[in-house]
């Protein structure tokens, strides 16, 4: 669908998933800050993602060293504050000065039983206090084999944006996960991952207007690697990747980001 001179800025976010104690992510975060240099983070936007446990720790080295790296969170609750015991807020979040939350992933759709409803509030809940959400879709194996990607797609993402404000909509990022690719060592093809992009960017088209839907970022996450990376964003449609296995090794992880980098020229 976009033109591809329309490129917009890559993001390449690393989702570190339930890994690393905080001392670890205090080493992680260390480690990267060493690997990326100036070049690297020119063209492209990072961000980082630990378990809320790890947020102050990542929050402290980032700020206190400098590094071109946005903190992140994998997930946030629907409400701002009140007696839901175990849950951490979106408000809470950005007094850590967290700038992306990821809205929606796979496994908490999958695992936890987050519906299209759910998923569409805590949307909200981000953008009310002030971050970007990365708000993930995507098809199951199943929906797949029998032709439903693009159904699938349509339907997550009109739930997801008929709870945002329309304004809001070109600020967002979008992540197309095939759950079938995640973790699997299989990514989806660059022609595959364009192919519902590019459908993804027509129903946010469909859903709010050209404008925003030009100007939202979508990102392609499942099995991305070092090497898949750069045909993966000369598709005109794939805006960045959302990483999980590999970021948490930061030289693999940094190898992604200059990929992206390259994809860029």
């Amino acid at each position: 669908m976009t033109d591809a001179g329309s490129k917009r800025r890559p993001l390449v976010s690393g989702n570190w998933k339930m890994n690393f104690d905080h001392l670890q992510a205090i080493h992680a975060a260390r480690d990267l800050g060493l690997r990326v240099q100036p070049a690297d983070a020119g063209p492209v936007d990072i961000s980082v993602h630990p378990p809320f446990t790890d947020l102050r720790s990542v929050q402290s080295v980032i700020e206190g060293e400098g590094l071109p790296i946005a903190l992140g969170a994998q997930n946030c609750a629907v409400e701002d504050s009140g007696a839901f015991t175990g849950e951490v807020s979106a408000a809470m979040l950005a007094k850590l000065h967290v700038e992306y939350v990821i809205v929606g992933h796979s496994e908490r759709r999958q695992l936890f039983g987050e519906s299209d409803e759910v998923v569409a509030a805590k949307l909200k809940a981000v953008l009310r206090n002030g971050m970007t959400p990365i708000f993930c879709v995507g098809e199951t194996v199943d929906e797949r084999e029998v032709g439903l990607t693009r159904d699938r797609l349509a339907s997550q993402v009109e739930h997801g944006l008929g709870a945002v404000p329309q304004g809001a909509v070109a600020t967002m990022v979008i992540a197309y996960e095939p759950v079938w690719a995640i973790g699997t060592g299989q990514p989806a093809t660059p022609e595959d991952a364009q192919e519902a992009c590019s459908w993804i960017r027509e129903v946010v088209a469909r859903s709010v207007g050209a404008d925003p839907a030009g100007q939202v970022r979508i990102q392609y996450g499942g099995s991305v690697n070092a090497d898949n990376t750069e045909p993966l964003l000369r598709c005109a449609d794939v805006d960045g990747v959302l990483v999980g296995g590999a970021s948490l090794d930061a030289a693999a992880f940094v190898g992604i980001v200059r990929a992206a980098a390259i994809a860029t020229r």
